[in-house]
C-alpha cells in the first residue's frame, strides 16, 4: 500500500517538477476523504540545495529518509543530463527497488535512474529533446521518446512537466482505484487520466539530408503534401531509378519515402489543428490524407489521440 513518499533533491533541481510530486502526493486532502501520505523532501547532497531559478532551498531530511519510503520521486534538474550523481543516492535507489519500493522520474530526473543501472533492459520516458542523450549515455535503457509515461514496475519515467502529473495520478489510480486518482486530479484542476502510450506533443524538425542526393525531392514533398505521389515518381524527379532512390532516401533520411511524407502530413495536420478554424475535413484534404476518416486514423496512430481532442487541447473546447 502506498503511504510513505519521499522526493530526494539535488542541485538545480526544477521547481515545477518538484512542485508536481508535491501537489499530488504531500497536500493533506482529509477533508475531503481522501489519503494523506507521509511525505517529505529529502536532499542528496547539502541541506541548503540551489533550485535552478535563483533560489536555495533548506531541506530537512537527508538520504536516511528513503530508507522508509513506498515511493521515491526524483524531480528533473537543470543539466542533469551531464552531470555525475551522488554515489550514496544511486545506492538508496537500488536498495529501495531490492526491498520492494517504487521509483519515479520526472522528465530528466530519469538521467540519475540510469546512473543507477534502474534503466537497464527497461523501457522508459523522457522528454523528446533528452531521448537522443539518454539513449547514447545509458544504452541498455529502451526509450520511447514520444509517450508521456512508463510504467516498468517499480521504476516509472515520465516525460516533460505536465507528464509528471499524469504518471503521478497513475501511481494513484494503481494503488488507491480510479476514484481517489480522480477526485485528487479534480481537486488539482487537471485532466484525471492521460495514458501514459499517448504522444507526447512534439514539434519535430522535418528530416534533413546530408548529402545532396535526395534534399530537391524533400523540398518538393514537403510543399506538395496534397498530392498523391508514387516512388517511381519521386524517382524520376531525382534522377534515379526506383530501387536506387528508395536505398538512397533510407540512407539519407532513416525512413521511406511513404513514412516520411505521412509523418510529415501528421504535423502539417497538427499546426492547421492548432493555428486555423479549418474543419477537419478541409485539413484532410490539405494534408493529403483525402477525408476526416482517414486523417482520423493516421492521426491517433501517430498522435495517440483524435484530431478534435487535439485542438480542444490547444485551444479549448470552443475550437472543438
Amino acid at each position: 500500500m502506498l503511504r510513505n513518499v519521499a522526493a530526494v533533491l539535488v542541485d538545480g533541481v526544477n521547481p515545477f517538477e518538484l512542485g508536481v510530486v508535491c501537489e499530488v502526493f504531500g497536500i493533506d486532502r482529509s477533508d475531503d476523504g481522501l489519503p494523506v501520505y507521509d511525505f517529505a523532501v529529502a536532499s542528496a547532497e547539502r541541506p541548503v540545495l540551489r533550485a535552478n531559478a535563483g533560489f536555495s532551498m533548506q531541506v530537512e531530511h537527508g538520504l536516511e529518509r528513503l530508507e522508509a519510503a513506498d515511493l521515491i520521486a526524483v524531480p528533473a534538474g537543470s543539466g542533469y543530463e551531464s552531470r555525475t550523481f551522488p554515489p550514496g543516492l544511486l545506492d538508496a535507489l537500488n536498495r529501495a527497488v531490492e526491498r520492494g519500493a517504487r521509483v519515479l522520474s520526472v522528465c530528466s530526473g530519469v538521467f540519475v535512474l540510469g546512473a543507477a543501472g534502474l534503466l537497464d533492459g527497461r523501457r522508459c520516458a523522457v522528454h523528446w529533446r533528452h531521448a537522443q542523450e539518454l539513449s547514447r549515455r545509458y544504452p541498455r535503457a529502451i526509450v520511447e521518446p514520444d509517450v508521456l509515461y512508463v510504467d516498468e514496475d517499480p521504476v516509472i519515467t515520465s516525460a516533460g512537466t505536465a507528464a509528471g502529473i499524469d504518471a503521478c495520478l497513475h501511481i494513484v489510480r494503481k494503488e488507491q482505484g480510479p476514484e481517489v486518482a480522480n477526485r485528487i486530479a479534480r481537486r488539482m484542476v487537471v485532466p484525471p487520466h492521460r495514458d501514459g502510450g499517448q504522444a507526447q506533443y512534439i514539434e519535430r524538425p522535418l528530416p534533413r539530408s546530408e548529402c545532396d542526393t535526395v534534399a530537391e525531392v524533400l523540398v518538393w514533398m514537403e510543399r506538395n503534401l496534397d498530392q498523391e505521389v508514387t516512388v517511381e515518381q519521386l524517382a524520376a524527379r531525382a534522377l534515379m531509378s526506383p530501387r536506387t532512390f528508395a536505398r538512397r532516401f533510407q540512407q539519407e533520411t532513416g525512413t521511406t519515402p511513404y513514412r516520411w511524407i505521412l509523418r510529415q502530413r501528421v504535423l502539417l495536420a497538427q499546426r492547421l489543428l492548432e493555428v486555423t478554424d479549418e474543419t477537419v475535413d478541409a485539413i484532410a484534404g490539405r494534408t493529403g490524407f483525402g477525408n476526416a476518416a482517414a486523417l482520423r486514423h493516421q492521426f491517433v496512430r501517430a498522435v495517440g489521440t483524435t484530431p478534435h481532442a487535439y485542438r480542444r487541447t490547444f485551444r479549448g473546447p470552443q475550437a472543438a
